[in-house]
């Protein structure tokens, strides 16, 4: 496992327990794309394919976070406005999507992260995949047998687990997560910010028996094969599925919305625990992807959250796929 300072942990951490509740130009479509598709988010999920994999991606809802200084790290407020008006969107809020995202491979679904819950457990205007939209876009959460972890952030886990009590949600899913990522978090280290987290982790993930770790990159379920992405967490993780000549890269939080991160690939956001690490393993995997002609999914992306990058001078550009 990559090293990660006490210091970086604990300033990440204490952002991250803020934020959740715990103690021909080229065109840029994520976040904003999102917010100006209505009859798209009320469908609630979108559907394409990678050669003969099924790929279905569920809304999960937005949080519209007022932008303050030091949510990026090393650039200037200013900066970080130039870059959201430039996207298009409002040069005072940073709006952050949650887009799950669902594999079918043989008729099999396994599901890349389980969103925030139900409705308000993460963000008021969070818990739209519990809610409605993981049955609209055909899944029956009482029939996935895999489910694939990013990190442990509560937008990609709490859907995991019922509010208020250690019950599964999915009661027929192994659910397979990063070794190095449940280490850390069911170990004695965690700082203080973080412990109402942790110790939530350890009552559900660092207990159930249908926990599966594994470690390195590995096919972790039939056609995903896990591919080591640390920086964001210790043990963050992206996925890879291919069929024939595609390809798709599910990168979970490789990076939070386009506008800034893609387009700026060496902004530090407030949430990466190892900032430095996160940036280098960013554009690493930016350059695969491109390399590989892949599509990718992020997280943070809007719906659609899938589509292809490009090299853009010193940072990159994402667009969107048609759906």
């Amino acid at each position: 496992m990559q090293s990660i300072s006490r210091r970086g942990f604990v300033i990440s951490a204490a952002a991250a327990g803020a934020a959740f509740g715990l103690d021909g130009p080229l065109e840029f479509i994520g976040s904003a794309f999102a917010q100006s598709n209505p009859a798209l988010l009320d469908k609630g999920f979108v559907k394409f394919k990678v050669g003969d994999v099924e790929v279905t991606q569920i809304y999960d809802g937005i949080w519209n976070r007022e932008l303050q200084d030091g949510f990026v790290r090393n650039a200037a407020l200013a900066e970080v406005q130039a870059a959201l008006k430039a996207a298009g969107l409002a040069e005072t809020i940073v709006p952050i999507p949650f887009t799950v995202t669902a594999v079918t491979i043989g008729g099999n679904t396994t599901l890349i992260d389980a969103g925030t819950g139900v409705p308000g457990q993460v963000q008021p205007t969070a818990g739209l995949a519990s809610a409605k939209n993981l049955a609209a876009a055909g899944i029956d959460a009482g029939r996935i047998e895999n489910i694939v972890v990013s990190h442990f952030h509560p937008d990609h886990i709490f859907g995991l687990m019922a509010k208020d009590s250690t019950a599964e949600v999915f009661p027929k899913a192994t659910v397979h997560v990063p070794a190095p990522e449940l280490a850390w978090w069911t170990g004695p280290s965690v700082p203080q910010p973080a412990q109402g987290l942790a110790n939530r982790i350890k009552a559900t993930l660092g207990a159930w028996k249908s926990i599966k770790p594994f470690e390195g990159d590995k096919e972790v379920v039939a056609g995903i094969r896990s591919i080591a992405t640390p920086g964001h967490t210790p043990g963050h993780t992206s996925y890879h599925v291919g069929s024939g000549a595609q390809q798709l890269i599910i990168q979970g939080d490789l990076t939070n919305i386009p506008a800034l991160f893609v387009r700026n690939p060496g902004w530090h956001a407030v949430f990466d625990v190892d900032a430095a690490l996160a940036e280098a393993t960013r554009r690493r995997m930016f350059d695969r992807a491109i390399a590989d002609k892949a599509t990718i999914t992020g997280y943070h992306y809007g719906l659609p959250g899938a589509g292809t990058l490009a090299k853009d001078g010193s940072g990159y550009v994402f667009t969107a796929m048609s759906v």
